[in-house]
């Protein structure tokens, strides 16, 4: 008598990922906004930030970053502002560039909220601050672009 041919596999358990993000804020390497570039020390290594001072960089770093314009990034990562400031109106602009960058900075789980938006023209040019809260801080910060 032959041999039945099929083979019985165990198939292992799935596991799932968490839906919980780690929302601990790491030490990471500090970024200079000016020059657009990481800080070097005198030894030419690079200089390492809280991850708090890294979350405050990372913030600006994502509202400055054109989203879908760098095919490395994911959808969600930027800000749609180009978009935005293509409208006529100054309240509609106002309105959009609140919306998308409400939007880009709580991608990130430690972003607890975005608000106190405002803005001033100075004819076709347009200044916006407003303020970051990140989780678990006593106060939030400000970013002014």
């Amino acid at each position: 008598m032959a041999e039945n041919p099929l083979v019985v596999v165990q198939v292992p358990e799935f596991i799932e990922d968490s839906l919980k993000y780690d929302t601990k804020y790491r030490r990471t390497v500090k970024w200079d906004v000016e020059k657009g570039d990481f800080v070097l020390d005198g030894a030419n290594r690079m200089v390492e930030c809280s991850g708090e001072e890294g979350f405050m960089i990372w913030c600006l770093k994502i509202v400055q970053t054109e989203r879908y314009a760098c095919l490395a990034y994911p959808k969600e990562i930027g800000a749609e502002l180009e978009a935005a400031l293509g409208e006529d109106k100054e309240k509609i602009v106002e309105s959009m560039v609140e919306r998308t960058i409400t939007d880009a900075l709580k991608v990130n789980p430690r972003t607890e909220s975005v608000s106190h938006f405002s803005f001033t023209w100075d004819a076709d040019e347009m200044h916006c601050s407003f303020l970051v809260k990140g989780m678990d801080w006593d106060k939030a910060f400000q970013i002014t672009l």
